[in-house]
Formats: structure tokens, sequence, C-alpha cells
């Protein structure tokens, strides 16, 4: 990383530093971020690789297409409270250790969902604030992707800018062949605008929307987790002006088959997977509160029967590759020929 050309543009909570890289001199502005959600390393890992790419030799052609505008990991705090599990340069994850070592920020330390209201708004986290700034200074885009991940689905999964769809729609067909060719699935689920979540098409959605998500909390009655949510990065980098496509990749680290046969509400197949993951969590967990060997004899159980049951990693360059794919086919979408 060090020898990349990247610069510090702020520190996390815990004084971690957040380095950022502007690359190429091209017509379009291209913002990507990854690692807002802690438990989701592959985004992170791909944007490492993309920032070497290019930098390179071979990186020539992009960098005169758009000018990149890359912060790798905006959550370099939740990567060192996932060290466990997050095996540096791992071809797969392992779902047992993801279970016993997985952490996950609660709404009000959500980064994805921490983004400032404004200039005003210094309650935000110093994460949050550091991009920003960083986005406003070279705003506006004409794309911006934020990199995600989901612990289990069928298969990849694409977020898109909701007002972009009837412009999307041979994006949207070439990356359905690009993951069908390859022999997945796309994961598809119904959830009727839940959380600003509106199905487009089999596999793609439109992307969360943080009013959204505080309706659903005070429709619940929940008003304290309601006002937790701030803009998102899609939110925030839209308010900078102009009318940025923005997007958000959704790679599985592991794979549940049969989810998305029924996308429901609900889908039967998803409720059972999430029932047998929760009660795997919660072996692991209490094997851990015992202390021990215990959770080590649990953990390699656990391991056995999730591969039994069907759930299996997916491989960390395919979810690299479909991140790449959902990049270039937005920098299709807004013009590149």
């Amino acid at each position: 990383m060090a020898s990349l050309p990247g610069r510090e543009i702020g520190r996390s909570r815990d004084g971690r530093p957040i380095l950022a890289h502007r690359i190429g001199d091209g017509p379009l502005r291209v913002s990507l971020v990854g690692g807002c959600h802690a438990d989701e390393p592959v985004g992170p890992r791909f944007l490492l690789r993309l920032v070497r790419y290019l930098v390179s030799r071979e990186g020539t052609r992009l960098r005169g297409t758009a000018t990149w505008f890359i912060i790798p990991h905006l959550n370099p705090d939740g990567a060192a409270a996932n060290a466990a599990w997050q095996t540096p340069g791992a071809d797969l994850y392992d779902f047992a250790a993801y279970l016993r070592h997985r952490v996950r920020e609660l709404p009000g330390d959500d980064i994805e969902f921490g983004f400032p209201h404004g200039d005003e708004d210094r309650a935000a986290r110093p994460e949050n604030r550091a991009a920003r700034d960083f986005w406003r200074a070279r705003a506006p885009f004409d794309l911006h992707v934020s990199m995600h991940g989901m612990s289990v689905a069928a298969g990849p999964y694409f977020l898109v800018e909701r007002s972009w769809w009837p412009r999307l729609r041979e994006m949207a067909a070439t990356l359905t062949r690009d993951v069908e060719d390859a022999g997945y699935t796309l994961h598809d689920v119904e959830r009727h605008g839940e959380k600003g979540f509106h199905r487009l098409a089999r596999g793609f959605c439109s992307r969360p929307d943080s009013r959204a998500m505080r309706r659903h909390f005070l429709d619940l009655g929940d008003p304290e987790t309601a006002a937790r949510f701030r803009p998102s990065s899609m939110e925030a980098v839209r308010a900078l002006g102009g009318d940025p496509l923005t997007l958000v990749t959704e790679m599985p680290l592991f794979i549940t088959p049969g989810v998305g046969a029924e996308p429901g509400p609900p889908d039967p197949v998803l409720v059972r997977w999430r029932q047998r993951i929760a009660a795997w969590d919660a072996r692991i967990r209490g094997a851990v509160e015992e202390g021990g060997e215990a959770a080590a004899e649990v953990e390699a159980e656990v391991r056995g029967e999730a591969a039994l049951a069907g759930l299996g990693a997916m491989p960390v360059e395919d979810q690299m590759r479909f991140q790449w794919a959902f990049v270039r086919e937005g920098l299709e979408a807004v013009g590149v020929g």
C-alpha cells in the first residue's frame, strides 16, 4: 500500500489512517469506496487490486477513460476488529470462523449510513467526514460505486440507482449473462420497497435509502433506531451535484443454494437457511462462552454440517470478477463508448 500513489485524507475513530487515491485524467469522474461494513472484506481487496492495475502500464486506457477517486478501505477499525477471520490473501473464507469472529457495527456506528447531513453535522464519525470532504472537493461525479457484500446469498446481487433503471436494461442483460455463464445464480428477493429495496428484475434491486430506513423503524415504533440513520455514501455523493449513477455491489461470502426460487416475501428457502445459520451461530457462541477447547470442536462440527447442507464459500476471485463487471458496465452506462 505504501508504494501506491495514495494520500491520507483523515484518521479513523481509533486513529488509523484512511488513504485515498486519485488516478488518471480521463473525462469521466468515478468514485469507488470499500469497507464501509466491517464484515465485508472483498470490496477493499478488489479496490486495492484495481489501484495497482490502474497505475500499471496495463491501466493506461482506463486512466484515459476516467479520473478515478478511490478510497479502498473507509473502515480500518472494522478491518482490525474482524482480522481473526479475514485471512489476508484467502481464496475462500471459512464459514465457522466467520460466525465465531465476525464484528458488524450497529446503526449509529454503521459507516455506510453515517455520512454528515451537511457541513454543520460534526457528530458524524471522522471516517465519514473525511470521505465527504474528499468527495466534495472533487464533485460532481458521473459514477459512484460502494463495494459491499452479504454473508449468505444465492449468488451475486446488484443494486442500482432507481432513477437510472430505464437506462440500465442492457447493462442488466450483460451482467446476467456473465453470472450465468460462470455457473452462478443471481440472488433474487422481493421486499416491496422495505428500507428502499425495490425489486427491479431478477438479481437487480434499487439501492437502499436512509429515508426509507428511518421510515421502516418509525413504522416499527422504534424512533431511537430511526434517528441513528444518516445519509449513505450514495446519497452523499448525489447531494454534491449532477446526476451520478450510484451502484452497490453485493457479493456473498457464502452461497446458499435454492434461495430465490420463490422470491417471497417470505422466501421459504431463505427462511430455512436463516434459521439453520442462527442455530449454528448460537452453538458457536455458546461454546466460546464455555471456554477451553469446546469452541474449536463446535467450529469443526458446524463446518462439516454446513458443507453437508450445501453451503459453500464463493471464491474471492469470482467475487472480484463480478465487482469489476459491475463497475465496467457502470462506465458504459455513463458514457464510455
